[in-house]
C-alpha cells in the first residue's frame, strides 16, 4: 500500500524546467517557419510580377484607295413659260325696270300722309292749349292763394292791433291829474275832446305825448300838461317790465 501510494505521488509530480523549455523552443521554431514562408511567398509574387514581359501594343494597318471623279451632268434650261394676258371682265348691270305706279293710289297715300300730318298737329296743338290752360289755372290757384294768406295776415294783424288797441284802453293809469280849463275857452264857450298818445316807460311814467286827431288849438297845452303827470304800473313781459307804446288818453273839456 504504500508503494503504491509512492507510485501515485511520483506521476502526480510537476515537469522538470528543461522540459518546459523544450516545449516552449518547439512553438517558437514553428511560428518563425510560419512567418518565414509567409514572407518568401510574398517576395516570390512581387518577383514573379516585375519578371512578367510587358504586352506588346497592336498596330492597325490602312490604305488609301483613290476612286474615279463622276461626270458633271450639265443643266437643262427650262422652257420659257408663255404668259396669256386675262381677257377683260364686262360687267353687267341688271336692268332696273321700275314699277308702274297707279296715280289714283298716289294721290289717295299723300292725301293720308297730309291727314295725318294735320292730325298730329292738331294734338300738338291741343296739347299745348291744355299745358296753357293747365298753367294759367296753377297761376290762378296760387294768386289766389296768395290772396287768402295776404288776407289772413291782415287779419291777424287787425286782430293783433284790435287786441293791442283793447289792452291799451285797459292800461289805464294809476295816479293823474286833470288838465286845467283854458280860461279863453271859458270867456268863449269853447268846449271839445283832445287825445293824446305816448308810450309809458318801464318804469311807468309817459315818454314823448303828442295830441293825435281833432282837438282845439286852446286844449293842446293843457292836454299835453296833464298827460305828463300820469303815471302807470309798470308792464311785465316774461317778467321783465317793458315799454308800451301807442297809449292813449282822451280829455273831454265841457263847461258845467
Amino acid at each position: 500500500m504504500s508503494a503504491a501510494l509512492m507510485h501515485g505521488q511520483l506521476t502526480q509530480a510537476p515537469p522538470l524546467p528543461w522540459t518546459r523549455m523544450w516545449h516552449n523552443s518547439q512553438a517558437l521554431v514553428v511560428s518563425v517557419a510560419l512567418h518565414s514562408a509567409v514572407v518568401a511567398f510574398l517576395v516570390l509574387g512581387w518577383s514573379m510580377e516585375q519578371s512578367l514581359p510587358e504586352p506588346t501594343p497592336s498596330t492597325l494597318k490602312t490604305r488609301l484607295v483613290m476612286l474615279p471623279a463622276e461626270p458633271v451632268v450639265a443643266p437643262v434650261a427650262p422652257e420659257p413659260v408663255q404668259v396669256v394676258a386675262p381677257a377683260p371682265v364686262v360687267e353687267v348691270k341688271p336692268e332696273v325696270v321700275k314699277p308702274k305706279v297707279d296715280p289714283q293710289i298716289q294721290a289717295r297715300k299723300l292725301e293720308q300722309a297730309v291727314l295725318a300730318r294735320k292730325r298730329v298737329e292738331a294734338q300738338k296743338q291741343a296739347q299745348a292749349e291744355q299745358r296753357e290752360a293747365a298753367q294759367v289755372e296753377a297761376q290762378r290757384q296760387q294768386a289766389m292763394a296768395e290772396q287768402a294768406r295776404i288776407a289772413a295776415a291782415d287779419n291777424a294783424r287787425r286782430a293783433q292791433q284790435a287786441a293791442a288797441a283793447a289792452d291799451v284802453r285797459q292800461y289805464l293809469p294809476i295816479s293823474k291829474q286833470a288838465p286845467d280849463y283854458p280860461q279863453r275857452a271859458l270867456d268863449k264857450g269853447i268846449e271839445g275832446d283832445c287825445t293824446v298818445e305816448y308810450s309809458v316807460t318801464p318804469q311807468g311814467k309817459v315818454d314823448n305825448p303828442k295830441v293825435v286827431g281833432n282837438c282845439h288849438p286852446a286844449f293842446i297845452r293843457p292836454s299835453l300838461v296833464a298827460a305828463a303827470t300820469f303815471r302807470y304800473q309798470p308792464r311785465l313781459v316774461d317778467g321783465q317790465p317793458v315799454t308800451v307804446p301807442g297809449v292813449r288818453n282822451t280829455f273831454h273839456y265841457k263847461i258845467q
